[in-house]
């Protein structure tokens, strides 16, 4: 199959690529290899791969790139949470039309197979259990409770303890911040092309993906990114709130592999199907845990608990990835111990 990826020379596009070729496809990049994801330097594609510098948003490059494609795997994005309000523009710009070109100029090529990065963000919390009402939606954390270091979410009922969970497909959406929003909209818009075009989607809600490859530490990276790359400055890892959040990370070959796996699933759905699977590797850890093993695994120093919080940040949010493995049989092959002493000591992407 020959598979056009989107954000192809990125952290997760270029692992895609690379299981791709290695599984006997023929994937081709598109990417506008932008500083912000890239940083100074950009990995070359495999030997023999097609790379097309473009920006998804550029009609004319989407639709000379889409030719003799059968399937597009959908990964550029603008990520994290940027330095404020006046990146919202810019992040709708990049992921939502952006992918409202992509679809439409699939639309005209006869493209009907897609397979969507989407992301745990749309969640926003997580699944509470409240030992009086059961399981319950906590609203956003108050500045108040936050500058007092009061963390955890209380039940909106009772202000109980509540008790975290994970999140299955099937929860309510709840975006807490634009990159949230912008990451809905875009299952939305390929839920739309499905239905209009008879074409077939799949979104695989990321969870924290982390592995070698990734960007330095910059507005958009990830907390992993930060970690690492405070350890290769010498640095301590600042972890925010107590260091107690619970998320799922998982790595990013095994995220590569569920991209593949969906890929092959695509021609066995029905036209005009859409369906989203969380892709987490099923164990959760919290932002500590993984501070500490990768300053354990690096040799140093030792992180360092801040109190420091951002707002728009859930609590708790951890996949709930039955669905994935058990209707497409994926399963994640790199444990956290071993991910987080692998990528303690891999090299960054070089800032821009």
């Amino acid at each position: 199959m020959r598979v056009l990826v989107t954000g192809g020379a990125g952290f997760i596009g270029s692992q895609i690529v690379r299981t791709l070729a290695a599984d006997g496809h023929e994937p081709v990049v598109l990417d506008a290899l932008l500083p912000s994801a890239h940083g100074a330097s950009v990995p070359p594609p495999p030997p023999g791969v097609r790379s097309v510098v473009a920006d998804v948003r550029d009609r004319e490059a989407v639709a000379g790139a889409l030719t003799g494609i059968d399937a597009v795997c959908h990964q550029a994005a603008m990520v994290g949470l940027g330095k404020d309000f006046a990146d919202a523009p810019q992040y709708v710009g990049c992921n939502d039309f952006g992918t409202a070109v992509l679809l439409a100029e699939m639309a005209a090529a006869g493209i009907r197979y897609l397979v969507l990065a989407g992301s745990m963000v749309v969640y926003g919390e997580g699944r509470y259990d409240c030992p009086r009402h059961g399981g319950v939606r906590p609203g956003p954390r108050s500045v108040a409770d936050l500058d007092a270091g009061r963390f955890e979410p209380r039940c909106p009922s009772c202000r109980s303890e509540l008790v975290p969970g994970l999140v299955t497909e099937d929860a309510p959406v709840d975006p807490r911040n634009v990159y949230a929003a912008t990451k809905l909209a875009q299952e939305h818009l390929a839920a739309a092309w499905t239905r209009a075009t008879g074409g077939r989607a799949v979104a695989l809600r990321y969870h924290n993906v982390y592995g070698p490859g990734m960007p330095r530490d910059t507005p958009y990276a990830g907390v992993a990114s930060f970690f690492r790359s405070a350890l290769a400055r010498g640095e301590s890892p600042r972890v925010f709130e107590d260091g107690g959040q619970r998320r799922d990370f998982v790595h990013v070959r095994d995220v590569a592999t569920a991209n593949v796996t969906a890929l092959a699933a695509l021609r066995e759905r029905g036209p005009g199907s859409f369906d989203a699977y969380n892709t987490g590797s099923g164990v959760p850890h919290t932002i500590g845990e993984m501070a500490w093993a990768l300053a354990s695994a690096h040799g140093g120093p030792a992180p360092v608990v801040t109190g420091e919080y951002r707002l728009g940040d859930v609590r708790h949010v951890t996949a709930d990835s039955r669905r994935l493995r058990e209707e497409l049989g994926w399963k994640p092959a790199t444990d956290f111990v071993t991910g987080m002493r692998e990528f303690a000591t891999e090299p960054l992407r070089g800032a821009g």
